[in-house]
């Protein structure tokens, strides 16, 4: 009996690329398949749950802000556009959400950590811990945070700026209330007593410098017209080798005479 003879080539591809054909056409039937069946209300969102940090938000009402703006079922829903949702509301920095089987949407929460007051006294907006300027109810932060401001997108500066001149102020018993920073790069600060104080330009090195040399000899400044430091008004800091200041109760001298608070 005489042997088969093998099929030729070009059959045997064709035989391939149609077994190819026939799979990937079954693959994409009951991918969509899948899909349609997904897509159907079977799987309906049973509930959000929701944990972290809700000192500023009740579970309750995010959970009821939140859900109108969710689309689709537990398997279709859009996760980013969840996290969008959560992160919309105020005093919430960060919201991290996932599916939770059968039928739940976990969200963690992580708040804003307030820190300072940020701009006008008339805004609502605050800086975190991070640098990061958020809008809420600036009265949920107290009364006891010093205020910054700038422009916006200098708030983390101005954040770390503050942490280095506050505890040398508060080395000579003052407190810094307010520390600006003006669009042309000057820095300005008021203290606790009212007193306003020029800083003037430059990096944090050198503005930390005439503080420094401002507080080693304001008080002896001071005690020479019988006032403590206390009794500070204003100081211009601008100046290369000296600062210019204001004692209340202590007069300008006459024209020709020493000014009686400048200091060298």
């Amino acid at each position: 009996m005489a042997d088969t003879l093998p099929a030729p080539f070009d059959v045997r591809l064709m035989n391939v690329l149609a077994t190819l054909l026939f799979a990937l056409f079954g693959v994409m039937l009951l991918a969509a398949g899948a899909w349609w069946v997904l897509r159907q209300p079977f799987f309906p969102l049973g509930g959000i749950k929701v944990d972290g940090d809700v000192t500023h938000n009740n579970a309750v009402t995010l959970r009821a802000n939140v859900t109108p703006q969710l689309r689709g079922n537990f398997f279709t829903v859009d996760l980013a556009q969840a996290r969008a949702a959560f992160e919309s509301v105020p005093w919430v920095r960060k919201a991290v959400v996932r599916r939770e089987f059968p039928d739940r949407l976990r969200a963690t929460l992580t708040e804003h950590r307030p820190v300072a007051h940020w701009g006008d006294e008339s805004e609502s907006r605050l800086v975190n811990s991070y640098g990061e300027v958020f809008e809420a109810n600036s009265a949920e932060a107290g009364d006891d945070l010093p205020r910054l401001a700038g422009p916006d997108d200098q708030a983390g500066h101005v954040l770390g700026m503050y942490h280095e001149l506050a505890p040398l102020f508060a080395a000579a018993e003052l407190d810094v209330e307010q520390l600006s920073l003006s669009s042309r790069g000057s820095w300005q600060v008021r203290l606790d007593n009212g007193a306003s104080i020029e800083l003037g330009r430059g990096d944090s090195d050198e503005v930390t410098a005439r503080v420094q040399r401002f507080l080693r000899s304001v008080r002896h400044v001071a005690a020479q017209y019988g006032r403590t430091v206390d009794a500070v008004e204003s100081a211009d800091l601008r100046h290369a080798d000296a600062y210019a200041i204001r004692l209340r109760g202590v007069t300008v001298a006459p024209e020709g005479g020493t000014p009686p608070a400048r200091k060298k």
